[in-house]
């Protein structure tokens, strides 16, 4: 099984590749720095350099997967905004949570998808409950939510143009991690294992939808 993990750093896709490799799997994940490699390399994976934020940096991932097969893929990135609501961001805060929440996952898409419908696997996308319309209380992280609603827009809108691929969106729940803090009640193992379990149960009529942590599409985003 041929797994990639885009964002695996640390916290949620340093843990999926863990997983995987655990699992038997031979696992293709990217880091921004050399740091993040040296970890993933320490787990057993195939590395190589993509720094999300940077259009130009992802724009290489066709040439650097170089026509692998791929069964599952995830793109895990995410930023927060630095800020709150209540007035428009910044320039270049509102750019760097676009260019890697979204942004990065829209060239990651066509790059990436023929390889998993080569393999008829599928490609998931970490988003978030905050980025569910139906779910909006309070303006908390403006940016931060709107990032996330474009993502899960932009993977319900590709699986139209790639129908042999299962496209999905995945919220991990509310995870211990440098976003979620100490304070959050799932440990990224937990988070991860249940996606995993989630993602391994899609089927080509869940194609472009968004699941929780429990396993249940969200529906009304």
């Amino acid at each position: 099984m041929n797994v990639l993990v885009i964002g695996a750093s640390r916290g949620i896709g340093l843990e999926l590749v863990r997983q995987y490799r655990e699992a038997g799997a031979r696992v293709i994940a990217t880091a921004r720095d050399d740091a993040g490699l040296e970890r993933l390399r320490a787990l057993g994976a195939v590395t190589f350099r993509v720094d999300v934020a940077n259009p130009a940096s992802v724009s290489g991932l066709a040439w650097q997967l170089d026509g692998e097969k791929i069964d599952t893929a995830l793109y895990v990135a995410g930023v927060m905004s630095r800020g709150d609501a209540h007035a428009p961001p910044t320039q270049p805060d509102f750019d760097r949570v676009m260019h890697t929440n979204v942004l990065g996952a829209m060239q990651a898409i066509p790059q990436v998808v023929p390889l998993v419908e080569a393999a008829q696997g599928r490609f998931a996308f970490i988003s978030s409950d905050m980025g569910r319309i139906a779910d909006v209380a309070s303006s908390y992280s403006w940016t931060y939510r709107v990032s996330k609603a474009a993502l899960n827009m932009a993977v319900a809108s590709a699986r139209h143009d790639y129908p042999q691929a299962i496209l999905a969106v995945l919220s991990p729940g509310w995870v211990q991690t440098d976003m979620g803090g100490s304070g959050a009640p799932l440990t990224v193992e937990d988070s991860v294992s249940a996606m995993r379990a989630t993602l391994e149960r899609l089927t080509p009529a869940d194609s472009g939808r968004f699941f929780g942590i429990d396993d249940q599409p969200m529906d009304g985003w």
